[in-house]
């Protein structure tokens, strides 16, 4: 190996190590301090807030639920890469390396104190991290060619880079060690230390006050419904900025109602459980939807009324917005007057009759009927603040999204897929679902190519709360390329706009269409 790519690879070798350890160490910390506080966390966290809002729409439009997958691989890449040049500056000279780690460790500093709803212990594991990272490079450093160790490091052709073999490679060895060991010791004995999976196991669901009708969406007279009614826990949608999700235990969480209210609430987890219960099957959907998109979810939801809460505190009637806080800083603002006009809205403790899961907002989460999920769904909730829209702006409408966020009514083709092949002159499902949460759905359209628009067959819902299913059975025409669109109405009798936009500011609208191949 000539002299430079050594320089180069014993360069890259002393800043990955030195940032492996940093990272190693803040992890095991943050086991003792809480997951929140782990330095990749508190940078994500923090390079979320700094995204421009248009990339975040990107991102949520390319990556969907893995959007906090790409963004925490790549942190690890941006790391890794700058690591590389901690450890060629280190080269040159011991200081220059020494500076880039502190750098770095200043930046996570300022990550973590910056935070949404942070805490002063939140830096701790930063600090000593970038402390273990700076006696790594040190030591490591120590090993060079000790006749003046930055210009032997930086002298091209010098036959040996290093002073002591044995010592660098037992140093490799235990700075490796500690990499792996603490990166993935560390966030297994977070887990082990947090996670709420037992205390959510322990939880027992009153049975509610007030049950919903039931579904007779189950399935078609057609087959099977490509969709089920019902969306598994395991495909139900999530979208939020939770790089690490909350561990809350129930037994200490409480949920504080204050702000333009006659009288402040405090309520305990089972405060609430001993609470009238209500269960109501409703459609969450997310406003960077696009068309056609699968950022929307169905479940039954068992919570108790958010209407009743208001009213029992008193809420003031100028405090036209509710801002909605949860654990994790997350701020999500709700009109007041939808909240309290007779629909659903509730603090949600269950889902399809099981407590809420741990991703979707364990123990309290909010469910407003009709309103996007940035203006109404608050998962892991902590605090409601009565207050104006004129007052504050949630975290969402910062970012120039619109501030009341009402569902746009919408359909989508489940089945066929778009571009696959069916046999002419067969016939063939054409399904999926269709929505408008708190107005209804009162029919769907189907067309072929530039043709007539045909009925669909709609299932029954148990309320406007839901997205509806329908079906319509189709002819397959000679071989060729087919369009295939849908277009709904609502429970009004209004037709869905065929106008193109894109979901920012205020939700996506168009008909969905489809291209098949028939032979």
């Amino acid at each position: 190996m000539t002299s430079a790519p050594r320089r180069f690879a014993l360069g890259a070798l002393l800043g990955l190590l030195s940032a492996g350890v940093a990272i190693g160490v803040g992890e095991v910390i943050a086991a003792f301090v809480r997951p929140a506080a782990s330095p990749i966390i508190v940078v994500g966290n923090r390079m979320i807030v700094l995204t421009p809002e248009p990339v975040k729409r990107w991102a949520i439009h390319e990556f969907g639920t893995h959007d906090k997958s790409v963004l925490l691989t790549g942190i690890y890449l941006v790391i890794a890469l700058l690591a590389v040049l901690v450890g060629l500056l280190a080269l040159r000279r011991r200081t220059f390396g020494l500076v880039g780690i502190a750098l770095f460790g200043a930046f996570g500093g300022y990550c973590a104190v910056t935070a949404n709803a942070h805490r002063g212990s939140d830096v701790v594991p930063t600090l000593l991290g970038t402390v273990a990272g700076l006696v790594t490079l040190y030591q490591l450093f120590g090993s060079l060619n000790p006749a003046g160790a930055e210009a032997a490091a930086v002298t091209v052709g010098r036959p040996a880079l290093l002073a002591d073999r044995r010592k660098f490679l037992q140093g490799t060895a235990v700075a490796t060690g500690v990499t792996v060991v603490g990166g993935f010791g560390g966030r297994a004995l977070q887990h082990n230390r947090y996670d709420a999976s037992a205390a959510r196991a322990a939880v027992r669901l009153p049975a509610p006050s007030s049950a919903p009708e039931a579904s007779t969406a189950s399935a078609y007279d057609f087959g099977k419904s490509p969709i089920p009614f019902q969306t598994p826990e395991a495909s139900f949608y999530r979208i939020d900025t939770a790089l690490s999700v909350p561990q809350l235990n129930p037994k200490t969480w409480k949920l504080r109602i204050h702000g333009m209210v006659d009288r402040e609430l405090v309520l305990t987890y089972d405060q609430l459980l001993a609470r009238p219960q209500v269960e109501r099957w409703i459609t969450l959907a997310c406003v960077s939807n696009y068309v056609g998109g699968y950022l929307v979810s169905n479940a039954k939801f068992q919570g108790v009324l958010l209407a009743d809460l208001l009213r029992e505190v008193g809420i003031g009637p100028g405090a036209d917005q509710l801002i909605a806080s949860s654990s994790d800083g997350m701020t999500i603002g709700s009109p007041t007057a939808v909240v309290m006009d007779g629909r659903d809205a509730m603090l949600a403790i269950g889902m399809n009759g099981a407590p809420l899961p741990i991703e979707h907002g364990f123990p309290v989460r909010m469910v407003v009927p009709g309103l996007y999920g940035y203006v109404s769904a608050c998962k892991w909730i902590v605090d409601i603040e009565a207050t104006t829209f004129a007052r504050e702006r949630a975290y969402w409408v910062q970012g120039g999204w619109a501030a009341k966020g009402p569902v746009r009514l919408a359909s989508r083709i489940d089945t066929p897929l778009g571009s696959t092949t069916v046999k002419a002159g067969s016939t063939v499902p054409v399904a999926g679902v269709a929505w408008d949460q708190h107005v209804g759905v009162s029919a769907v359209q189907v067309r072929v190519d530039q043709g007539g628009w045909q009925d669909a067959k709609l299932a029954g819902v148990p309320s406007t709360d839901t997205w509806r299913q329908w079906l319509w059975p189709w002819t397959v025409p000679d071989a060729g390329v087919h369009t295939l669109t849908v277009r709904a109405f609502d429970a009004k009798g209004d037709l869905q706009t065929a106008d193109q936009a894109d979901p920012f500011p205020a939700g996506a609208t168009g008909l969905h269409t489809i291209t098949v191949q028939s032979r």
